[in-house]
């Protein structure tokens, strides 16, 4: 039936699209899905950066999987001019989500640019502004799902169904802009604030929608999403430093905030070798509207010269167990920075 079929994408909708976007536990690891301020705030020429998430896998047979890689670039405006540390950033990203059973998919890939204004003489304070635009395709596949018409009255769904289906696909533009600030004087404290607007379009989600029809302002329509963080980079020493990382974002009636720290032990500076254990809590709002403790995290960090990898573990505390298995999740990062010039730019990292 219809409403059979109408139930099953809005499930979706309510816990995938209207509710809450794809979110990274690493959320620096994956920075121009978090602002596209951040496009080009880095050490370096260019940077390619990957990320994997697997969710549920003691849950269900097949773990919801996500995937994104990006790739971004920094220009001076003026080079060879210390003077003027001025810069362009520019890159693209591509996503990729897949939820299992109904195979469920969202795929996007969106380019990004953003603009950094040195503050200071020294160039150690920026300011940046950014903008990102891009189209996003969302597909379900039919065969997975079964209706009324085509039980067969004794062995299962073995008939042909006669109900007249939506198109199976559709896709959207959609877009974003973030503000970011910077401060990093060479050996001593420094932080990075950022807040960022996506989806401000607010674009059409429903799989029944006609272009050709006007737009409705209702339920089918992408919640706003608003995002802010702060981080900070204390030195404890020559070779030991703390990162506390704080994220929040508000989208429609979801809440999420990421809180947590990062100690960074350098190993070996002639080859940027160095290690970074951290500890994290993702708290969110339920459907009662109350915020409570959602998961814990464990993170471990390598950095050799440039290259980054981050492997992160979610460990979910509330009461969702299945068989006896609580779930959780397994995020892992990794980033190449080209051309690596170790400047006084504050890089977020993991």
């Amino acid at each position: 039936m219809k409403v059979r079929l109408t139930i099953v994408i809005s499930c979706f909708a309510v816990l995938r699209l209207l509710g809450q976007d794809q979110h990274f536990t690493q959320f620096f690891a994956s920075p121009l899905t978090l602002n596209p301020a951040l496009t080009g705030t880095f050490d370096g020429k260019y940077r390619l950066g990957l990320i994997y998430r697997d969710q549920w896998r003691n849950v269900t047979d097949v773990p919801y999987r996500t995937f994104g890689t990006a790739i971004d670039m920094r220009f001076p405006v003026k080079p060879g001019q210390r003077s003027n540390a001025d810069a362009f950033g520019g890159g693209i990203q591509f996503f990729s989500d897949k939820v299992p059973a109904f195979d469920f998919s969202t795929t996007q890939m969106q380019l990004s640019m953003a603009y950094h204004k040195s503050l200071s003489r020294n160039n150690d304070q920026f300011l940046s502004l950014g903008f990102q635009a891009g189209i996003v395709q969302k597909n379900l596949n039919y065969e997975n799902l079964n209706f009324d018409d085509q039980f067969n009255g004794t062995t299962g769904y073995t008939e042909t169904s006669e109900e007249v289906l939506p198109g199976n696909n559709f896709s959207y533009l959609d877009y974003a802009a973030g503000l970011n600030y910077t401060l990093a004087p060479a050996g001593k404290p420094g932080f990075f604030a950022g807040i960022a607007i996506s989806h401000f379009n607010r674009p059409q989600l429903s799989f029944f929608y006609d272009k050709r029809e006007p737009v409705k302002r209702g339920d089918d329509l992408l919640h706003i999403k608003y995002t802010a963080y702060l981080s900070g980079q204390i030195p404890l020493g020559e070779r030991i430093a703390l990162h506390p990382r704080a994220m929040g974002y508000l989208q429609g009636p979801h809440f999420t905030t990421n809180a947590g720290t990062n100690i960074r032990f350098l190993l070996d500076n002639a080859k940027g070798t160095a290690v970074h254990l951290g500890a994290w809590a993702r708290s969110v709002r339920d459907e009662g509207w109350r915020v409570g403790l959602e998961s814990v995290v464990g993170m471990l960090g390598l950095e050799f010269s440039n290259v980054l990898l981050g492997i992160s573990y979610d460990a979910n505390v509330n009461p969702l167990v299945f068989n006896g298995r609580q779930q959780g999740s397994l995020e892992i990062s990794l980033a190449y920075l080209g051309n690596y010039l170790n400047d006084s730019v504050l890089c977020p990292r993991f």
